[in-house]
């Protein structure tokens, strides 16, 4: 059981806590009574994949729940005083840089600690890229530069206490058939901090509330 897998996880020496990732549609109220007893004795974070706040997108990709799970999901997580955390993709197919923008501006309403951005990857042997294979001006594939700023636009407008823990992914590269940055993480991240610097750019900048 999930119980059992947790607690051996804490028995274990040199483990501090937990970060438990899952699905917006995968918290039933007994999983999470039971996690908010276990968050009063140890580190815990659960991260939930919200990939986008659009159904249109969610149903494109085929992920099986909605923005309204997401919304349900991370309002009961966080109302149990656990430290909750998302993680999106930008670019998804559809989706425009106004569509993106504003996504960071609807998820700084929910109580949100933690986020992960990541960028869209076409993984070999999985139905997208079939279909990028098929239409590949469905497809942005972007470069860069242009996923630092797009990254840059989207944090300018994220409440400025949310936790940013990550702001690319990497797959293996023999399973990467787009894009291929060749950056590891922290070359990433150091090549964003620069680009934030040169635009006077910050966390929330633009946020409203």
């Amino acid at each position: 059981t999930l119980k059992r897998k947790y607690e051996e996880a804490l028995n274990t020496e040199g483990i501090v806590g937990l970060v438990i990732g899952t699905r917006p549609d995968c918290m039933p109220d007994a999983l999470l009574r039971y996690l908010e007893e276990l968050n009063k004795s140890t580190f815990l974070l659960v991260e939930y994949g919200i990939e986008t706040i659009n159904d249109a997108t969610l149903k494109r990709i085929n992920r099986g729940h909605t923005y309204s799970d997401t919304v349900d999901a991370v309002e009961r997580t966080a109302g149990c005083g656990i430290f909750t955390g998302g993680h999106v993709i930008l670019g998804l197919p559809g989706e425009t840089r106004t569509d993106i923008v504003k996504q960071a501006e609807v998820l700084s309403r929910l109580p949100l600690n933690t986020l992960k951005i990541h960028q869209l990857q076409l993984i070999r042997g999985t139905q997208m890229a079939e279909e990028y294979e098929q239409n590949p001006s469905a497809f942005q594939i972007v470069d860069v530069e242009e996923y630092i700023d797009l990254v840059i636009d989207y944090v300018e407008h994220l409440r400025a206490d949310i936790v940013l823990d990550r702001f690319v992914s990497q797959s293996p590269k023999e399973l990467l058939i787009a894009p291929g940055w060749g950056l590891k993480n922290y070359e990433f991240t150091a090549r964003m901090q620069t680009r934030m610097k040169d635009r006077g750019a910050y966390q929330g900048k633009f946020y409203r509330g």
